[in-house]
């Protein structure tokens, strides 16, 4: 073992302990998976998110948290202003809740029912801003309302994959692929109804990759090559759209990036805003970027009901897997205490989870072993309440959109 990899194992243990002593400590048994978020290192987190942006503000990304609380406890902090809902629904609820009057919904939707009830608020209209790739998205606006005099703020979502001419790397979003076809649609935006207020280029390869993974020294710089060519071509790309629309429209912003491209998007003059939430919490899949140090702060414990042999245990549940492409990164990862691993047969299982190593000879029938899941969010659609730790105590029990008896 290495001296890195065995000051990662005493780090893991002691957090088993803190862990344990908060659960043993609380007055009422916890329901598992018990689900909890570390505000140290949530707090510690949010300065390193600032720290890197460099002044430049960060938008909460709402979908990598799905708490109220966590994601008002992260405007709270300097550097941070504004939310990046995932849905239009979930806007509207933030903003009815008095979560946030600045929120900028990520994807664009046909969610009529939601978009009926924006047009027919005022201040809703005036707080939350769409987003459009197509002119299509603003004729279903169009067909909710009988009236214009609502007018509804409008975002252009911008591709910002890497163009290698017969194919393009990074997430498949917008059909907006060039200056031309930005300022055709935002022509289209100036019709009745509609306020073109902003910009988005997600460069889903640059920051959402890791880019240094262990036994993967030959993949990783292939990774970090490509987003060295992204984050060249895309300023190009910005600084052409930026010209086309000033012909059309001044904007209020231009949102960009993610916890894993924090420097290389404020580094572009175009760019006036970020957005991060990964970064807060860092699930597994943000284990190993080279651009910041994992500081994971959501676990959730599953107890220990079997003990097959002396080198296996079981827990009860664990099968909380990530979306995404299948794969071995999309499964939790046992963390706390340090020394397990899932099996290849059985990997995480709805209704229990075999796990194998050295620390199963450690722990008894009832003990809780403490998992991170792959991607950060997700884990909280399967609670009603995260217990939130400082030091070595809950200081609160809040609760999740699920325990808001919210779906989006």
């Amino acid at each position: 073992m290495t001296a890195h990899a065995h000051a990662g194992a005493l780090e893991r243990n002691r957090l088993w302990s803190r862990l344990s002593r908060a659960v043993t400590a609380h007055a009422d048994p916890l329901p598992t998976p018990t689900v909890v978020v570390d505000l140290d290192a949530f707090d510690a987190n949010a300065d390193d998110l600032a720290r890197r942006a460099g002044g430049t503000p960060i938008r909460v990304a709402s979908k990598s948290l799905r708490v109220p609380t966590l994601i008002s406890r992260a405007l709270a902090h300097p550097g941070f202003a504004g939310v990046l809902a995932f849905t239009l629904a979930e806007a509207l609820w933030l903003e009815e809740n008095g979560v946030s009057d600045d929120i900028v919904v990520a994807y664009p939707t046909v969610d009529r029912g939601a978009l009926a009830r924006l047009v027919a608020s005022p201040r809703a209209a005036a707080a939350i801003t769409v987003m459009v790739d197509s002119v299509e998205h603003l004729d279903v606006v169009d067909s909710v309302r009988t009236s214009k005099a609502v007018p509804v703020r409008v975002a252009i979502d911008v591709d910002a994959g890497l163009d290698l001419g017969l194919t393009r790397v990074g997430p498949r979003r917008s059909p907006i692929t060039s200056a031309s076809a930005a300022e055709a649609l935002a022509r289209e935006v100036q019709r009745p109804g509609f306020t073109l207020v902003g910009v988005m280029t997600y460069e889903g390869q640059v920051a959402g990759v890791p880019d240094q993974v262990p036994g993967q020294r030959l993949r990783s710089g292939v990774v970090r090559r490509l987003k060295s060519l992204s984050v060249t071509q895309l300023a190009a790309r910005r600084a052409a759209v930026a010209e086309g629309l000033s012909r059309v429209a001044e904007l209020e912003f231009w949102n960009a990036g993610g916890s894993g491209s924090l420097e290389t998007s404020a580094a572009d003059p175009v760019v006036t805003e970020l957005t991060a939430g990964s970064g807060l919490l860092v699930p597994g899949l943000f284990d190993h970027f080279r651009s910041f140090e994992p500081r994971p702060a959501a676990f959730f414990g599953l107890p220990v009901t079997r003990r097959p042999s002396d080198g296996t245990v079981t827990v009860h549940g664990g099968g909380l897997v990530a979306s995404g492409p299948a794969g071995a990164d999309r499964l939790p990862l046992p963390w706390a205490p340090a020394g397990l691993a899932l099996t290849g047969l059985e990997g995480a299982g709805e209704v229990q989870t075999p796990l194998v190593g050295p620390a199963a000879a450690l722990l008894r029938i009832g003990d809780l072993v403490w998992m991170r899941h792959a991607k950060s969010g997700e884990l909280f659609e399967h609670t009603t309440t995260a217990h939130l730790l400082a030091a070595d105590s809950f200081v609160d029990h809040v609760a999740t959109y699920r325990g808001h008896g919210l779906a989006f």
